[in-house]
């Protein structure tokens, strides 16, 4: 297994990566930091460790709505529901809503008392 060092938000990492991976990697890793950039540029979340529970939960939903619209190709448009997250991953929203969507988020987190 090769190792890359990569940066993400400013901070190096070194990640374990399968011989031809690079490539998807790299890929992987720029959508991470763009995403966390992103939120953290949007100014409302500071903590490193919040900013990537809110970029891991935008990029698995993008991923588990272009799995159902893959799977379902008769659906002209997403639900509702699945609207918000997929637009504020897009750059679709305006800052209002993104600044919505993460107070509503930083919200359900502190209530929790823990990230993980």
């Amino acid at each position: 297994m090769k190792q890359l060092e990569v940066q993400i938000m400013g901070q190096s990492y070194l990640l374990g990566c399968p011989e031809g991976g690079e490539a998807k990697m790299l890929e992987a890793v720029e959508r991470v930091d763009t995403a966390m950039c992103k939120i953290r540029d949007a100014g409302k979340v500071r903590a490193r460790d919040r900013i990537a529970v809110l970029a891991a939960l935008n990029l698995a939903f993008d991923i588990a709505e272009k799995s159902a619209i893959s799977s379902a190709p008769s659906l002209a448009a997403p639900a509702l529901e699945s609207a918000p997250m997929t637009a504020a991953l897009s750059g679709d929203w305006g800052n209002a809503q993104l600044h919505e969507l993460i107070s509503r988020l930083d919200t359900a987190l502190n209530e929790d008392g823990q990230l993980l």
